[in-house]
């Protein structure tokens, strides 16, 4: 069964945004991260089963700050969560998607991520995470 695991949205000022979507959903965000690797900062927000992720550039560099620049704030990504990110990242490079990176990297919010490329998939930049098992 393939679930979303969230949902990403780029902002110009995470602050900001942390206090419109505080009211919107009547609460906090549970988690404020950095990724230095990917030059952002981040917020989740835990509505129901669902996640939202606000995604803030950090320098002119990070792919949000690019997105940003391009399309403005809105709507940036749709996660999946998969069990076996190396397996599922194997078949879908078989069925012709490509891939954003060939090896999995550490995300936000204790995940191994990868992404496809939004030209083989409808214009939809696709995140697949899996959780990182604690040894």
């Amino acid at each position: 069964m393939i679930k979303i695991e969230h949902i990403g949205i780029a902002v110009k000022n995470l602050e900001n945004s942390n206090q419109l979507f505080a009211k919107l959903f009547n609460q906090s965000p549970y988690k404020l991260e950095m990724v230095a690797s990917e030059g952002v900062s981040t917020s989740f927000f835990q509505i129901g089963d669902n996640k939202i992720e606000l995604l803030e550039a950090t320098n002119e560099e990070s792919p949000i700050y690019k997105f940003i620049e391009k399309k403005g704030e809105g709507i940036h990504h749709i996660a999946f969560d998969v069990k076996d990110i190396q397996q599922e990242m194997e078949r879908l490079k078989n069925e012709g998607f490509i891939l954003l990176n060939e090896i999995p990297k550490k995300g936000a919010d204790n995940k191994l991520v990868c992404f496809l490329h939004p030209k083989t998939t409808n214009g939809v930049l696709i995140e697949l995470c899996q959780e990182i098992l604690e040894a």
